[in-house]
Formats: C-alpha cells, structure tokens, sequence
C-alpha cells in the first residue's frame, strides 16, 4: 500500500482532490486521518518547513493526506521516494485568480487581503490587476501570480507524481480517475472493485459543495470578469505561464 498525498496550490482544486482520495478507503485499506493540510495546524496556522517534513516523515503505507506544497528540493524528495503515492493539481492561473478573489474578499472575512481588497480597491478589475502582479503594502502582501505558480512548477517535471489538471477533474472526470486509478496500480495498489466500479466509488465522493471554500469551480470563468486590461497586465506579467501548463498555444487569447 503507498502512502497516498494530494497536493494542490491554493483555490485550485485541493478540496476536490481530498475528497477523491478519501474514497479509496472504500476500495482497500488505506485510512483518512481527517487531519488539516499537512502543512497547517488545525487553527490554519502555517507550519515551518521542519514541522511539514516531521508531519510528512510520520505518514505510514495506506495514509492519505493532503496540503499546499512547493516544489522545494526537500519536499521532492520526501515526496518521491519511500513509496510515496503523489498527486499534484494544478489550475489555469486566470480562474484561480478568480477564486482567490471571491474567497478573500467575499467568503473569508479573516482573511489577510479582505479589508484591501475591500477598502482600498474599488472595483474587480483592479483586484485582478492586484492579483496579478502582487501587493506590497504592509499587512496585505501578495505574491505575483507568476511567482506563486513558479513555486510549484517543478512538480510537473517529476516523473513520479501524478499532475492532474483541475479542469480535466471537472470536464473529462472519468478519464482522470482512471489515471489516478492506473498510477496507484503502479505503485502496487489493487482495487477491491473492477475498474468502471472503482471509478463510480472515487466520483461518488466528490461533493463540491461540502467544502467551505466552494464557490463556482467551473473551467473558464475567468472570461466573466477579466476585462481587456485584465488580459493585458496578465499578459505583460506572467511571460510564458500559460504556455508550460497547457492553458494556451499562442498570445491571442
């Protein structure tokens, strides 16, 4: 049995993950702890970097456990070797930017960017900007959309983790259980149920509207609010993102 551990930036699909994952309970012995992301305490704090690896150093064959991890060398490691099961999902950058907006500003009222972008922006156009390119007001800083996503880049190129375009979980479900189901076969895993029933287990768990932070989670939503300026800061800001998480072919978006 492998140690199984989804992984997710924030607002792009970490809540659709665990609840994919928590059905393989009922297809073998693996066991959901029903702990906080692994690299938060239960009260949401963050954790150091040695609190993440002591957490992820105490997981045993049959675990599941999920969490906001970069590609860090040292959490690479740990999370390729040793019969580590690991999924990574990621988002397109313009809907989870979306998300984040409506999730601090609207949802999360402790949230450390509500007052800004509620007292010192006006409108969602300029919130978007701000979500592009960072916030480096006292209190309210925000990572460039840019940088936050070079942070979990690297764990596209790693040949043993599974990377699953959140999209592909909303749109083309099927598919993409039957490569998570294929991949933990891989690591030795067998399936107390034949395939197609395997796959009704792990998408009849999936229930969007148990998370706390569901909104909308539809691919594509971002064309409701970017406007041209949007796509143009976008753009000048983010060089060839899109282009290396599959999102687009060419600028003309």
């Amino acid at each position: 049995m492998p140690i199984v551990f989804g992984n997710a930036m924030p607002k792009s699909g970490s809540h659709l993950i665990i609840q994919v994952l928590q059905g393989l309970t009922h297809l073998g012995a693996f066991v959901n702890p029903g702990f906080p992301p692994i690299n938060r305490t239960e009260d949401n704090r963050k954790l150091s970097d040695n609190d993440i690896l002591g957490n992820l150093s105490k997981m045993r064959p049959g675990d599941i456990g999920y969490g906001y991890i970069g590609a860090q060398p040292k959490f690479v490691e740990m999370l390729t070797t040793n019969n580590k099961a690991t999924i990574f999902v990621y988002r397109d950058p313009r809907d989870m930017i979306v998300s984040h907006i409506f999730y601090a500003s609207q949802m999360h009222k402790t949230h450390w960017m509500y007052t800004y972008y509620n007292e010192k922006l006006t409108s969602m156009e300029e919130r978007i900007n701000a979500a592009i390119v960072g916030v480096t007001e006292a209190g309210s800083e925000l990572t460039p959309v840019q940088k936050r996503y070079n942070g979990y880049l690297g764990w596209l190129d790693e040949p043993s983790v599974l990377s699953l375009k959140f999209e592909k979980l909303i749109l083309e479900r099927e598919y993409a259980l039957g490569e998570l189901l294929d991949y933990l076969e891989g690591l030795g895993f067998k399936p107390s149920a034949e395939r197609q029933s395997a796959i009704q287990v792990l998408n009849a768990g999936i229930a969007p509207s148990k998370s706390g932070t569901f909104r909308k989670g539809q691919p594509g939503n971002w064309r409701e609010y970017f406007t041209t300026d949007n796509i143009k800061t976008f753009k000048e800001n983010t060089g060839d993102l899109l282009f290396r998480l599959g999102y687009e072919s060419d600028n003309s978006w």
